[in-house]
């Protein structure tokens, strides 16, 4: 491991935690400087600007970055976004834009792990372009491939697969005008006699299973990708692209089965 940052790499994480719109308030930095012990040379400065000469005095100070380390680690804690949920996630994902040069990230619980290094900006690009490349051949549903962007492949392929998964929820809101969520929203949209939204003509008792199946496939495909801060096997699966090209696969054929779906009369 790297003893020091570089300049470049020291200057990118500091506009990440300072980020105007997702990044820390200002009397966070100024708490967390405190907690860490790194001396706030410019107050009064910009959030980047205040924050890169904190970490770049402290590092040439000591000759190495292990409170800079502490003070992402401490900012990265899920439990201080209790009350602010989600700007954990978009915080996260700038940062480790600017970690993955100096071959460190953000896992979804919060941890600093060691990953390959970048070596140039065009890597998240390529990786969503082969990606949508192969998804392309495999005639996935066009609301599946807006999930294949650069910014989210830059993290990992398990947080673009989770967003393609809200997509079918947001589907199935707009297909029956329900506001609810997760296993309620499928039971509502899917399981009532008749259902609001039925995937064939239900006449048979073969249709009939077939309706229940889909309802349990759209269940357990929710359960898979929901809440994955708060339950540790989710946070910590390794997602390889393989296995999100089948995922993608599985969430494209449910779209097309809402997308042909009608709505059985009510009586």
């Amino acid at each position: 491991m790297k003893p020091v940052f570089s300049q470049a790499e020291l200057h990118a994480i500091a506009e990440a935690l300072g980020n105007t719109n997702d990044g820390l308030t200002g009397s966070e930095i100024g708490h967390l400087l405190a907690t860490c012990e790194i001396a706030d040379v410019d107050p009064t400065f910009t959030k980047r600007h205040r924050l890169y000469n904190a970490f770049a005095q402290d590092q040439n100070k000591r000759g190495d970055r292990t409170r800079i380390l502490g003070f992402i680690r401490h900012s990265m804690k899920p439990e201080r976004f209790v009350h602010t949920p989600m700007q954990f996630e978009p915080l996260r994902a700038h940062l480790n834009r600017a970690l993955v040069f100096a071959g460190l990230a953000v896992d979804a619980s919060g941890k600093l792990l060691a990953v390959e290094e970048a070596r140039t900006l065009s890597e998240a690009q390529r990786r969503a372009e082969e990606l949508r490349a192969d998804l392309t051949r495999r005639g996935v549903h066009a609301d599946v491939l807006r999930f294949c962007r650069d910014e989210l492949l830059a993290d990992d392929y398990f947080h673009a697969v989770m967003e393609a998964v809200k997509s079918v929820a947001d589907k199935l809101r707009t297909r029956t005008g329900l506001m609810d969520d997760g296993t309620t929203l499928v039971d509502r949209a899917l399981a009532g006699d008749p259902p609001i939204l039925a995937i064939n003509l239900l006449k048979t008792e073969s249709e009939k299973s077939e309706q229940r199946g889909f309802a349990n496939l759209l269940r357990g495909t929710f359960g898979m990708f929901r809440n994955t801060t708060a339950h540790a096997a989710r946070i910590h699966w390794p997602m390889t692209k393989e296995d999100a090209e089948d995922l993608f696969s599985l969430v494209s054929l449910i779209h097309r089965r809402l997308d042909a779906a009608h709505m059985p009369p009510r009586v």
